[in-house]
């Protein structure tokens, strides 16, 4: 029933020109250099991908081209982020048909579901594809739980085979597989939560700031697959002030700011968001600057 995905899927960011139209080209980069440094698979148009930002013409383009980069060297997996299920199932269909290896799937946009509501929108879209899905469990952002009640109704649908689960309460993750076992694959999905969610079982660590730091998050996730503790919580602890960065409300001006100053993105954001300024930027910027400064691959043992 599993899908084999496990190790770290960074979720991409969407990378804009000048005018914040699209940047295709430089998206694409963005792509190809997280699969050249070592990530297991791929998560495009999430919350860092800004996936409410795009029109559903630019989500297919950008589909299309993330899978032609990659060209079947990792499983390559969309958010499905849409206002109501009619919408998600007509880009689940479409992105079977682009070649995506999977679908994070999302609660339905601004209404708050009720959970028969819940299960009725997720079993829908299910069923619309044979792709493998992940359910992406986020409280704090979408105010709705997709709780146990919810995953055994939904536990005799095949391809509902994955949970990202980004509650802050690293108990979710002993209560979601003595619950189920093994039935579903079970990614961290919250930064500052990572190594205890892979130390208590999960798969795998769905990422913001491996965006800006691939090869530590690969040689932490490799540290932890291996049983080695000691080396998880050095890089661990070195990361955490920027992961803390993946729970605040600036999340993605944040991630791509300090995808910017390691060169490896802009830092542009299509409004409401705005890039960072002031204050807080300065605050990131500072953070990012002494993290490169002290990266642990770099000065000690690599993983």
């Amino acid at each position: 029933m599993t899908t084999g995905w496990k190790g770290v899927f960074p979720a991409v960011t969407t990378q804009f020109n000048e005018d914040l139209s699209v940047d295709l080209s430089a998206t694409r980069r963005v792509q190809d250099a997280l699969v050249n440094d070592g990530v297991n698979g791929l998560i495009v148009m999430g919350t860092c991908g800004e996936n409410n930002s795009l029109d559903p013409d630019e989500k297919r383009t950008i589909l299309k081209a993330a899978v032609e980069v990659v060209n079947g060297r990792v499983p390559v997996v969309t958010g499905v982020s849409e206002f109501d299920t009619r919408r998600a199932v007509a880009y689940a269909r479409d992105a079977e048909k682009l070649g995506a290896d999977g679908l994070m799937l999302l609660p339905a946009m601004v209404y708050v579901p009720k959970p028969e509501e819940l299960i009725a929108h997720f079993r829908t879209v299910a069923e619309a594809t044979s792709l493998p899905i992940m359910l992406y469990n986020n409280p704090p952002a979408y105010r709705v739980n997709i709780g146990v009640d919810v995953l055994k109704v939904l536990a005799d649908v095949p391809n509902i085979k994955a949970v990202k689960e980004s509650a802050p309460d690293p108990r979710r993750f002993t209560d979601l597989i003595n619950a189920f076992g093994d039935r579903f694959d079970i990614f961290a999905g919250l930064d500052d939560v990572a190594l205890e969610g892979l130390m208590l079982g999960a798969k795998g660590w769905v990422s913001g700031l491996t965006s800006a730091f691939p090869e530590e998050s690969v040689q932490l996730v490799a540290a932890a697959e291996r049983g080695d503790w000691e080396e998880a919580r050095r890089i661990y602890r070195w990361f955490m002030p920027l992961l803390h960065l993946d729970a605040e409300h600036d999340l993605v001006q944040s991630i791509k700011l300090a995808e910017q100053i390691m060169g490896r993105g802009s830092e542009r954001v299509r409004m409401p968001r705005l890039p960072l300024s002031g204050a807080r930027r300065t605050e990131v910027t500072a953070m990012v600057e002494k993290a490169a400064a002290t990266r642990p691959t770099k000065l000690g043992k690599a993983a």
